[in-house]
């Protein structure tokens, strides 16, 4: 009875949430007020849930069972084209049929009337074979599944061979837009197990067209009776093949190689593998002379202009008699030899296989064999096979070096195929390729780097990663080039500092994009020269480029420190009461005379008072330690390029000090505190300006007409405190 209330009740609420009108706020206001308390609401809840999850399995059912009727329904119109193609081929059979029947009936009827005549005459004579006929043999026949192949047949004509291409198109889909080439037709053809070429695995069943000029590899398809797809299509003249050693189980197996790879099939026995193997070659050859006579067709020279036969040179038999000399030059250069008559098909598998270096040996033993000799029509037509290899091997080199190809193995993994390539006299290219190679290697290696908490921490693993890059490319380039033209070292300057540009890119936006204090970036901008200096131990200096290109950031940089350090000190000026620095203890007195110390000031003792007093203002100490700091840190930035900056923010810093002490000296009416600030000022010009100065000179390499002209300018106040004259 529950069961049945509680099925009733399934069924009330899913009726009344699938009904048109349902609204979502409307049914959760009633259902909370007609509810009892939370119970009732949790109960009511699983009832939706239970009735979503029923929902759900329903939806899965009906879209399993839609699928399946998909399949089916796939299936059935599989069959059905099956059939079609299935149908046209008998219509095409049956058309070819009907009109061959005009062009036999006369040749039937005179055979006809012959065998009467003869039937006539062996009754009179006797000795006739009645019943006897010949067989007309047909062309090359399309046998789909056949192990064997079927030879095309020399005598057939050109109604049966284009009859027996009609067949193939009906059998194979999806290759009739490519076997549209006239006088085309098909030689041989049979089955074929590929297999996978590393591990020699079973891949596919696949059926083989080898027609007169041409290779058409299609698949297999089983739920399709007798119908192929088409897989691949490749020329004989680039195709080379291979004769696979038995090597139990793997046998009666042959190779097929075309740029840029190889497979392997399996014939059925011994006997179809043989034969795949001479008609392939025998076709190759036969296209090859087929060719050869087109282009001496082509090439060949016109007949000589009519000459009358009445002259008077009497030197013109003897000039007729020495022109056949040039056929009798051209046959000195021998192309009979083994080695050259293979070569085209040894280059091919040299490129297949990967050995460069011995493609290339190849190609140098035939110029050197060439080398000063003519260059007769046969030569020419070597020469035409051999310079498409070596336009497949340039391809194949270019690739090895494409910034596409993995980068590992750093700069002495392109040293093989750079070689090669400027063997091949393409020096410039593999140069080109060389350096666009190793930029996308270092702009891999800087992106792919973690960017640490600490700058100066990833700062270090950048230039490490950089400089060391820079490094092995600039030994490998060394290496490679050493013995081509000079002109590439150009190239590799230019691009040297192309990466650098792509190195600072990466220091400039981690060190001054994030506004990183000028003791920081002082250091990284340190470790940075370091490692660019370490260049010039294999004679590169870069450094000059690497200041070029941070110059306007540490601008930037010095101009914001010396902006913060302005507004520290007017700050403090303006709360300046001219007292005094107590420091409480004698540990602090003691740690701030070893900063004095460190900042130049070595008579700071002479300041100091009893228990830990101090006879200066806070103002002027921190200043002084606040300017030394940022003296010491810009000069570990400094180059040529900066003086100015430098130089020009140090004077401005200092001018904010002494204005302030011109104006208390003569703003002040107090004579204790006069003496007191006459005494900061005495500080000021007499032991930090001299300390300025000299240690500017010292990082710098010369002294700074500026600082003096403004320690200079302080004399005044010194000689007569009460003047009115302010320092500029």
């Amino acid at each position: 009875m529950a069961m049945a209330m509680s099925d009733s009740g399934a069924s009330r609420l899913r009726r009344q949430l699938e009904s048109s009108g349902f609204e979502a706020r409307l049914y959760v206001k009633q259902l909370s007020q007609q509810s009892d308390g939370d119970r009732d609401l949790q109960e009511h809840r699983q009832r939706i849930q239970a009735l979503a999850e029923e929902t759900a399995q329903n939806l899965k059912r009906n879209v399993y069972q839609n699928y399946r009727q998909f399949i089916e329904t796939a299936r059935e119109i599989s069959y059905l084209e099956s059939e079609m193609y299935q149908l046209s081929h008998l219509l095409t059979e049956q058309k070819s049929s009907l009109e061959s029947i005009p062009l036999t009936l006369l040749p039937a009827a005179a055979a006809a009337a012959a065998g009467a005549a003869a039937a006539a005459g062996a009754d009179e004579g006797g000795g006739g074979c009645p019943g006897g006929r010949d067989h007309l043999r047909g062309p090359a026949g399309f046998f789909p599944g056949h192990g064997g192949a079927a030879r095309d047949n020399q005598s057939a004509g050109e109604e049966g061979k284009q009859r027996t291409l009609t067949t193939l198109l009906e059998k194979v889909e999806g290759c009739r837009h490519l076997l549209e080439t006239p006088g085309q037709y098909l030689v041989y053809n049979g089955d074929l197990v590929e297999y996978e070429a590393d591990h020699m695995a079973q891949l596919q069943r696949v059926h083989g067209f080898l027609m007169n000029d041409c290779l058409l590899v299609a698949t297999w398809l089983p739920q399709r009776r007798g119908m192929y797809r088409y897989n691949a299509l490749y020329p004989l003249d680039r195709l080379a093949v291979v004769n696979v050693k038995d090597n139990p189980p793997m046998k009666d197996m042959f190779k097929l190689l075309m740029f840029p790879e190889s497979r392997i099939f399996q014939a059925e026995n011994a006997k179809i593998k043989r034969e795949w193997l001479e008609v392939l070659e025998e076709t190759k050859r036969a296209l090859s002379e087929k060719r050869r006579r087109e282009q001496e067709e082509a090439a060949a020279p016109r007949g000589p202009p009519h000459v009358s036969s009445q002259t008077t040179n009497p030197f013109e038999d003897e000039e007729e008699e020495e022109e056949p000399t040039t056929p009798e030059v051209e046959e000195k250069v021998d192309l009979s030899m083994e080695w050259i008559q293979e070569l085209p098909e040894d280059l091919d598998v040299c490129i297949a296989q990967r050995d460069f270096e011995g493609a290339v040996d190849l190609l140098d033993k035939l110029n050197h064999y060439l080398e000063g000799k003519p260059c007769p029509t046969p030569v020419k037509e070597l020469r035409a096979k051999v310079d498409e290899r070596v336009r497949q091997l340039t391809e194949v080199l270019v690739f090895e070096l494409s910034p596409d190809r993995s980068l590992r193995g750093g700069p002495k993994a392109t040293r093989r195929a750079v070689s090669q390539l400027i063997r091949l006299g393409q020096c410039t290219k593999a140069c080109e390729l060389f350096l666009r190679n190793r930029a996308a290697a270092v702009h891999t290696a800087i992106r792919q780097l973690r960017i640490e908490g600490a700058t100066l921490l990833y700062i270090h693993k950048l230039c490490h990663v950089f400089f060391t890059s820079l490094l092995e490319t600039a030994r490998e380039f060394e290496t490679d080039f050493a013995s081509s033209n000079s002109g590439c070292y150009s190239a590799f300057i230019v691009w040297a500092r192309s990466a650098m540009g792509m190195f600072v890119d990466a220091f400039s936006k981690q060190v001054f994009d994030s506004k990183e204090s000028l003791s920081t970036a002082a250091e990284c901008v340190k470790v940075a020269k370091e490692h660019c200096q370490q260049l010039g131990d294999i004679g590169l200096d870069l450094t000059f480029i690497i200041h070029a290109l941070l110059v306007k950031d540490i601008q930037g940089a010095l101009h914001s420190y010396k902006e913060i350090i302005i507004e520290a000190t007017k700050h403090r000026n303006s709360e300046e009461m001219w007292r005094k620095m107590n420091l409480m203890t004698p540990e602090a007195l003691g740690k701030l005379k070893e900063e004095m110390k460190s900042c130049g000031v070595s008579n700071f003792e002479q300041y100091t008072g009893d228990d830990c007093w101090v006879n200066l203002s806070y103002t002027v100490v921190a200043f002084t330690k606040q300017t030394m700091g940022f003296l010491e840190e810009a000069l570990k930035l400094y180059f040529p390029e900066l003086h100015m900056v430098l130089l020009e923010s140090l004077v401005e810093i200092i001018l904010v000090a002494v204005q302030h002490v011109d104006y208390s000296l003569r703003c002040e009416q107090d004579p204790e505190k006069k003496a007191f600030i006459r005494q900061n000022a005495s500080f000021l010009y007499e032991t930090v300006l001299p300390v300025v100065e000299k240690r500017f000179e010292q990082g710098v390499g010369k002294p700074a007409k500026q600082l003096q002209d403004l320690r200079n300018a302080s004399r005044l106040i010194r000689v007569n405190p009460e003047s009115t004259t302010s320092v500029v």
